[in-house]
């Protein structure tokens, strides 16, 4: 998972970041769009909640950079109770959450194509980032499940 933002423009609902939750085994990818970083905690324990209860499945490990956003209290106590492992990339180092930085970039970048070609204005880039995501989740992509990335 990785955060992205903030963004120069904001979206039509006034958001500035969003959040790209990416499944490890299937790299299905979910968006959810942010005004404030703030916002990450409640979102993600929201999602985890209503994942586990609609799938019967339990969320045993997350993935993320070293952002605050990550790297909280909430966050904490949330996963202590939950017993879900957190592991964290070390500080500055990108290429460790190579998944979610990669899933950011592929999405900004269909995203911009989508704006460019239908002549949509800036502020539509939260619609077209969620478009991009849909797009792709639907599309066939096989990943080879001998490795470990």
């Amino acid at each position: 998972m990785d955060l992205f933002g903030p963004t120069f423009v904001k979206s039509r609902n006034k958001k500035s970041y969003y959040l790209v939750i990416i499944d490890d085994y299937s790299r299905f990818t979910w968006v959810f769009f942010l005004a404030t970083k703030d916002e990450t905690s409640p979102i993600l324990k929201t999602y985890i909640t209503g994942l586990e209860n609609q799938l019967s499945l339990k969320v045993k490990v997350i993935r993320s950079d070293n952002g605050t956003e990550f790297k909280n209290i909430d966050l904490n106590q949330f996963c202590g109770m939950k017993e879900i492992k957190r592991e964290f990339s070390v500080p500055r180092t990108p290429q460790q959450n190579s998944i979610g930085e990669r899933k950011n970039r592929t999405l900004i970048e269909a995203a911009r194509t989508m704006l460019a070609d239908s002549l949509l204005s800036i502020p539509f880039w939260a619609e077209t980032v969620n478009t991009a995501c849909y797009v792709q989740n639907r599309v066939l992509v096989t990943k080879p499940h001998n490795k470990t990335n």
